[in-house]
């Protein structure tokens, strides 16, 4: 049974310790860490749990550490755990810079233990039920939407929604990033609230990624296009819709849709698909696999280098969009 404890007991972290306590099968929870007064006392009001006074006393604790706090704190945070070879679950994005992701991933290896990244959209049934079809997509838009709210607003709106399409896209995507333009605007807050990214690949996948904090509705959807099939993914829903064509064999059914496309050219069969999702918590379902990476000593699902990537891309969008915003202020 692997000793945890969480750094951070806000919004977030209280959702991160009663999951880890719903996990005892896999997880024995030792205790939190928050500097706020508020925050430990409602944690402590909920879910009856211990408090530690120092960051350290809980580390000198636990077997791995959760660490759900602001991301100005992460590197301080998992450093201090890691040079304790304490296994570590981070939220994203991984660090503030590539230089601290860069750091954390060395001392990771250093100490030998497992860093795992909190970008819980590939834990989403509806992704996880999508990537058996995807297969060498070639143009890829998303849209991630969402009503405002103060909470995120610390940082642009890429590394506090888009991000987590990034991820989704580059675990996918199996291609170095050749190109990158992008253009936001900031409306409500300091950094742009709502953006949108190509991305061109060296394969010649093409990504469009939209992202906004401002929306009057909801909405994180990704739509895949690759040869003879388009995938959609309802992220919110969780819902998966494929549509596929195939080459028609002998004689069609009368029920079938076929596409008929000119002489000399195979007609093509359109199957639609909707599987059924079977629902589950993202979050809970990627606390579980840390666990197993841990005990059977495998990487992984989404690890440091994963987060490091998708900050690195992350990081790439901000500074086109710094840019963008500079040459309009010369104007």
């Amino acid at each position: 049974m692997l000793k945890v404890g969480v750094l951070g007991a806000g919004h977030l972290g209280k959702i991160h310790i009663r999951l880890l306590l719903e996990l005892n099968d896999k997880f024995e929870f030792v205790g939190f860490y928050d500097p706020s007064d508020n925050n430990a006392a409602a944690a402590i009001e909920s879910y009856n749990i211990k408090r530690f006074e120092t960051i350290d006393e809980l580390l000198d604790a636990v077997d791995c550490v959760d660490i759900v706090t602001p991301t100005i704190s992460h590197f301080d945070c998992a450093s201090k755990a890691l040079r304790k070879s304490k296994h570590v679950f981070i939220e994203k994005p991984v660090t503030e810079t590539i230089e601290e992701a860069k750091i954390l991933s060395d001392l990771a290896q250093e100490a030998g233990v497992k860093v795992q990244v909190g970008h819980v959209e590939r834990f989403n049934p509806a992704f996880q039920a999508a990537v058996p079809f995807l297969n060498n997509p070639m143009f890829i838009e998303t849209h991630r939407l969402a009503q405002f709210n103060p909470r995120g607003t610390d940082v642009p709106v890429v590394l506090d929604l888009m991000i987590h399409d990034l991820d989704a896209i580059l675990s996918v995507v199996k291609s170095g990033v050749k190109r990158i333009s992008a253009s936001g605007v900031s409306v409500v807050s300091d950094t742009p609230d709502i953006a949108n990214a190509r991305i061109e690949f060296d394969n010649g996948c093409v990504a469009n990624l939209t992202a906004s904090r401002i929306s009057m509705k909801n909405m994180r959807k990704s739509r895949f296009f690759q040869k003879d099939a388009y995938i959609s993914v309802d992220f919110l829903t969780k819902e998966l819709e494929v549509v596929r064509m195939e080459d028609v064999e002998g004689e069609s059914d009368q029920f079938d849709m076929v596409l008929e496309l000119g002489k000399g050219k195979p007609s093509k069969k359109i199957l639609f698909d909707k599987p059924d999702i079977e629902d589950g918590n993202a979050i809970k379902e990627e606390l579980s696999t840390f666990a197993d990476a841990i005990v059977n000593d495998t990487t992984p699902i989404v690890s440091i280098e994963d987060g490091r990537l998708a900050l690195e891309v992350a990081q790439q969008i901000v500074d086109k969009l710094k840019s963008s915003a500079s040459l309009v202020l010369d104007k």
